[in-house]
């Protein structure tokens, strides 16, 4: 599957970065801090992060904000809910908010790479009340109950 679509957005610092991919292939664009100082992060902290920008994204469509891995795995710095939501209809800043999950104080630069946005489409849903739902061969198994055996 390919092709694109068109987001319009609006630098409100002039500190911020324009989104960027790691390669030609990446789902995750790469959004910046705009800071003008370093920010440090306590163990176990958060601080909202701005990334001077604001999106207008298409109906229909949603931006997924998500760790950067690397940054995860070797600073221990995600997004505090760990997947934001922004919906089209969102006109403000996107700002992480950045938690530290390590045992040592964490220091976020001017201009890093912070976390990753995906644009995803959604489909809106009419949710009807039932008295009964259909039977499934899973039926109510829940947490585990496809594993092993």
């Amino acid at each position: 599957m390919s092709g694109s679509i068109n987001v319009r957005f609006r630098k409100v610092s002039e500190l911020a970065h324009i989104p960027t991919r790691g390669s030609e292939k990446a789902a995750g664009y790469d959004l910046y801090a705009a800071l003008p100082a370093p920010v440090r992060i306590a163990p176990h902290e958060t601080v909202k992060i701005d990334t001077g920008l604001q999106f207008e994204l298409p109906d229909g469509y949603f931006a997924a904000i998500y760790a950067r891995s690397g940054l995860a795995a070797k600073e221990g710095l995600r997004p505090a809910n760990c997947t934001g939501v922004c919906d089209s209809d969102y006109r403000g800043n996107y700002i992480v908010a950045m938690h530290n999950d390590s045992e040592e104080t964490r220091i976020v630069e001017p201009g890093e790479r912070i976390a990753q946005m995906v644009v995803i489409p959604y489909l809106s849903v009419t949710f009807e009340e039932s008295d009964t739902l259909t039977d499934t061969e899973r039926g109510d198994g829940g947490f585990g109950s496809t594993g092993k055996k």
